[in-house]
């Protein structure tokens, strides 16, 4: 017990499992994305595109059509509007980091009168492929109105195309698509516009997918000088123990460890229940199947919203330079911006 208020447990003592209508029920906006509408999406005046986008995907999440001006008294005569061009079944939102993607995202997903629509990160949908089977996945999946991605992943060429093939069959079936991507590693202008190098990875569903830009500045603005907020080791159990009422207390070497065998489309059940993540004795990772499982984990405990209490090496060290500077960089950096986040929370 790290208070007397406090329940603990051990992630590493969890061995989850998931049937695939679980997974496919999992498969929604994170919880900070549970109430974002276009409504609340706030377009910056002095970038006219965010709004343009805003009216586009308005438009697309009510399966293009347009509301029909009544013909009055004096109607007679005047020019018909042109009417607008049909959409395609997918839309690729690009744009820099802190724009709003993602709440777009969401608000299609929230405002698509659908029953079957699905929104998950890339890294979720491979893992459902990974965890049972393509046909299986496609069975699944068939049938559903819509399908939202949440940073659709460059940098994996395997996953691409698996995806790729994926989204051709369900498009086939009438499901619709909206998606966002990170850029690829070590990009000219990375973290900026991404649209060639998505419509490129893609290929064979380029023609399928409208892309929508959205300029703008990182509304975040987050001091890059911040980094990882570290509790020190007399009063880590005080402070994990004040984080909430059930927490979570495991060695951070115990906890790659245990990542290895635990699916990644399971890693969301991991952390089912607590409210506070606790890590001891954090030192930088060497080995890149770890950095990118300890990836997917933070990507689930960031989404649930956990704050991450740690011992140790800062958690934005995590990861080597060398790693920083490979082919998964992109991925890294995200991961150690809400690593930062996280202990700050």
């Amino acid at each position: 017990m790290t208070s007397a208020q406090a329940t603990t447990v051990q992630l590493t003592s969890r061995d989850p499992r998931l049937t695939g209508e679980e997974m496919l029920a999992s498969l929604v906006p994170p919880p900070q994305f549970d109430d974002a509408t276009f409504e609340t999406y706030r377009a910056d005046d002095a970038y006219p595109s965010q709004q343009e986008s805003k009216a586009l995907l308005q438009r697309f999440a009510t399966g293009g059509s347009q509301p029909v001006a009544r013909g009055g008294l004096f109607s007679f005569g005047r020019k018909k509007k042109p009417a607008e061009p049909e959409m395609k079944p997918g839309v690729y939102l690009d744009g820099g980091f802190g724009v709003g993607k993602t709440h777009l995202l969401a608000s299609i997903y929230h405002a698509m009168p659908a029953r079957r629509k699905y929104f998950g990160s890339f890294i979720e949908y491979t893992a459902l492929v990974g965890a049972l089977g393509y046909k299986n996945t496609v069975d699944l999946l068939t049938g559903s109105a819509l399908l939202c991605i949440d940073e659709f992943e460059l940098d994996d060429p395997g996953d691409t195309m698996v995806m790729t093939r994926l989204l051709g069959e369900l498009v086939k079936t009438g499901t619709r698509l909206a998606a966002t991507s990170n850029t690829p590693p070590n990009a000219l202008g990375e973290g900026r516009f991404a649209a060639q190098d998505f419509l490129r990875e893609i290929q064979s569903m380029s023609d399928s997918f409208q892309t929508i830009r959205i300029d703008g500045v990182d509304y975040r603005q987050r001091s890059l000088d911040e980094g990882a907020a570290v509790v020190p080791a007399e009063e880590y159990s005080a402070t994990l123990g004040a984080s909430g009422s059930e927490v979570s207390d495991d060695r951070f070497d115990d906890l790659l460890a245990h990542l290895a065998h635990v699916h990644p489309s399971r890693y969301i059940r991991l952390i089912e229940g607590v409210e506070a993540i606790g890590l001891r004795e954090v030192r930088q990772i060497t080995d890149q199947s770890e950095a990118l499982r300890f990836v997917a984990f933070i990507d689930r405990v960031y989404d649930a919203e956990l704050p991450i209490r740690a011992t140790g090496l800062p958690l934005d060290k995590v990861f080597s330079d060398d790693m920083l500077a490979g082919g998964y960089r992109k991925k890294y950096l995200r991961a150690v911006s809400r690593l930062v986040a996280s202990t700050h929370a």
